[in-house]
């Protein structure tokens, strides 16, 4: 008997179900896509960005007090006693841009924590040197690498590395379930040093993105790597098919728009700062930044925010392990429970049968 109409159009019915229900995982990646980067970076704007006056005389303190009321909270403008000091704020961060007024004044930035906000810093002085009927000389302090003119480099990098690592994800879960957990985890320790070792490459031979510490670069990236990789190894053991969006909102969406690559969070809606304090691609960005460029100032709580979230992932992958082990456990109990019916089914056909005998 042939299949009828009915039993195609159900067919075809049932494999649009499949299709749509699948839809749904690039539809909210499109919603959340949208979301973390317009939120992030559809208007940028400063909020408590700190510049210094250098200078100790009342009219050092009457500009950085008009500054700061005219900027209504886009800037924080303190006074600080020479150059040296504004330098030394320069170099360890503490402020991103310093003004000397007087007949030839001069804007000091340091492009390597932030082009963009050395941009806005100096957009701001322009007008203050204009008003003041002077052209402002602009001396960067601490420039990037000759390979990274817009200091943005090392953000492209975060997701080369973040890219390779949560795709290797969806390979390791999903082709190598079959694998016990402990493989899989060795595999995603050994995918992130060939990861990292990529990275690294990019950053220094290919194009000179660093001229210094490419060796602390590679560990950095390694540990990012590693710890993407362990927390979404581990997370497919629970989300099975939506680990793939799981590890995009985690290492795109939230990551990528709080590391601090494009924007610093003085020029970020308040949630993208927040995150820019502990989470993994802010603390590689400022990582390497720290490391390449100012001496490894504050280098220790970056590396930290890295180790940290290796040590969540591994965290993840022992309590997938305790997961299946245990999913293990009640499926040989299931299994040993059916046999165990199917035996006692079996005795009792035959009882039945050689009664009837």
């Amino acid at each position: 008997m042939s299949a009828g109409p009915s039993s195609a159009s159900g067919s075809t019915a049932g494999a649009l179900r499949h299709v749509l229900s699948h839809l749904v995982t690039p539809l909210l990646m499109c919603v959340g896509m949208g979301l973390a980067y317009l939120g992030a970076f559809h208007a940028p704007a400063p909020h408590d960005l700190r510049v210094d006056v250098v200078g100790s005389g009342a009219s050092a303190q009457v500009l950085a007090q008009t500054l700061q009321d005219k900027g209504h909270g886009a800037l924080s403008v303190r006074t600080v006693a020479d150059r040296d000091i504004a330098v030394n704020h320069l170099r360890t961060q503490q402020s991103y841009g310093a003004y000397v007024p007087g007949g030839e004044p001069e804007l000091m930035v340091a492009t390597a924590s932030s082009d963009t906000s050395a941009t806005v810093v100096q957009k701001v002085f322009t007008q203050v040197a204009a008003a003041q009927g002077a052209p402002l000389q602009v001396t960067d302090v601490e420039p990037t690498a000759d390979g990274d003119p817009t200091g943005q480099g090392i953000f492209f990098l975060l997701v080369a590395v973040s890219i390779g690592s949560y795709a290797s994800v969806a390979v390791i879960g999903g082709a190598g379930a079959v694998l016990a957990l402990r493989i899989r985890a060795g595999l995603a320790i050994a995918t992130s040093l060939v990861v990292s070792a990529i990275g690294a490459a990019f950053a220094g031979p290919v194009f000179n993105l660093v001229d210094q510490g490419l060796g602390g670069l590679w560990a950095m990236a390694w540990l990012y790597s590693a710890g993407i990789l362990l927390i979404g190894v581990g997370l497919h053991t629970f989300l099975k098919r939506w680990t793939t969006l799981g590890v995009m909102l985690l290492f795109v969406m939230l990551n990528f728009t709080s590391s601090g690559g494009i924007f610093r969070p003085e020029l970020q809606p308040g949630f993208f700062g927040a995150l820019h304090s502990f989470w993994n691609g802010a603390g590689f960005v400022e990582g390497v930044r720290s490391h390449v460029y100012f001496g490894g100032h504050a280098l220790g709580g970056h590396l930290l925010v890295l180790f940290l979230w290796f040590v969540a992932g591994l965290g993840v992958v022992v309590v997938a392990g305790l997961a299946e082990a245990r999913r293990r456990r009640e499926a040989a109990e299931r299994a040993h429970d059916a046999a165990v019916l199917r035996a006692a089914a079996g005795a009792e056909e035959e009882m039945e049968e050689a009664v009837a005998v």
